[in-house]
């Protein structure tokens, strides 16, 4: 059995050092950078993800509280903790669900994602993922960031208090679609209880460049989603899916180097949806995306 002591320790000691070159630039040392896998590719097949996250090589992970995480270890958060460590896996990020800005559930999203929080905590986690909910049939007015804000704000504050970092993910069909949307959440929000979740696809899809992003939000990003996306074969104007690391547009390697330039050392998550090509596996998947990373230096 893998004590919680001895597991931090190693963790600790394994974070990785990495180095990004881009294109024929010699490569440039930052870290140390820790990198995990998203458990989405897998569904709800919790634990074959946590089995091949860690076969792949990856040294931490990102659950969500819809794949049945919550429910199966709700009430033994410290059976998960030792799963995680005896897989040698960091429990980096906890997708809690989304959080609406109605303000007749303001109550309910406080409490859940407390909640929510506290058993990250309990289970080993770090960061607690917020996507809020767009509005939907009217337009997105000034007064709606701030509500994202303000709400991020009050729910962070919360998961400070047990030991948990609220993040925020902009995303594509939330309030912070669009980088002046993005921009507008973060303005309300108080850095010292929101943190950022910057996803290099999610950010190119709202319109946005994402190495250029990583530079001005270096301040704000505790977590980076890995991540990358190419227009919908056969789809109309605006489809898009995400793919593999390297097989889309978005400029991978160039977001790696603005993280090395900025000196970033925490997590960075890589997270694919689904797998989209047919006959190819979660772990699969999982295997080109390390194969990606290190062709572009980082070291695991």
């Amino acid at each position: 059995m893998v004590t919680r002591r001895r597991f931090l320790a190693t963790a600790s000691l394994s974070s990785l050092s990495y180095a990004v070159g881009r294109g024929g630039d010699a490569a440039r040392a930052a870290g140390p950078m820790q990198v995990g896998y998203a458990a989405i590719t897998w569904g709800a097949n919790v634990s074959q993800a946590i089995d091949d996250i860690a076969a792949v090589g990856f040294r931490g992970i990102q659950l969500r509280a819809g794949d049945g995480t919550v429910t199966r270890y709700g009430a033994n958060p410290t059976a998960l903790r030792d799963l995680l460590a005896e897989k040698h896996l960091a429990f980096a990020v906890l997708s809690s669900g989304n959080l609406s800005i109605d303000p007749a559930r303001e109550r309910e999203m406080i409490d859940t994602h407390t909640r929510n929080a506290k058993f990250l905590h309990d289970a080993g986690g770090r960061y607690l993922q917020m996507i809020d909910e767009r509005p939907k049939n009217r337009a997105v007015t000034a007064d709606d960031y701030r509500r994202v804000g303000r709400l991020l704000t009050e729910i962070g504050k919360r998961t400070a208090d047990v030991g948990v970092t609220t993040v925020y993910h902009h995303h594509m069909n939330s309030t912070g679609e669009k980088p002046a949307e993005v921009a507008a959440v973060l303005d309300a929000a108080d850095r010292k209880h929101v943190r950022l979740l910057f996803d290099i696809a999610h950010y190119q899809q709202g319109g946005g460049d994402p190495v250029a992003a990583i530079r001005k939000y270096r301040e704000w990003i505790d977590v980076v989603h890995l991540k990358d996306v190419r227009d919908k074969p056969a789809a109309g104007a605006g489809g898009y899916e995400f793919v593999e690391l390297g097989r889309g547009r978005v400029d991978v390697a160039g977001a790696l180097a603005a993280l090395a330039d900025v000196g970033f050392d925490k997590w960075a998550i890589v997270e694919l949806d689904r797998v989209v090509d047919p006959g190819r596996t979660p772990k699969q998947a999982a295997e080109i995306n390390k194969q990606y990373l290190t062709g572009h230096g980082i070291n695991f």
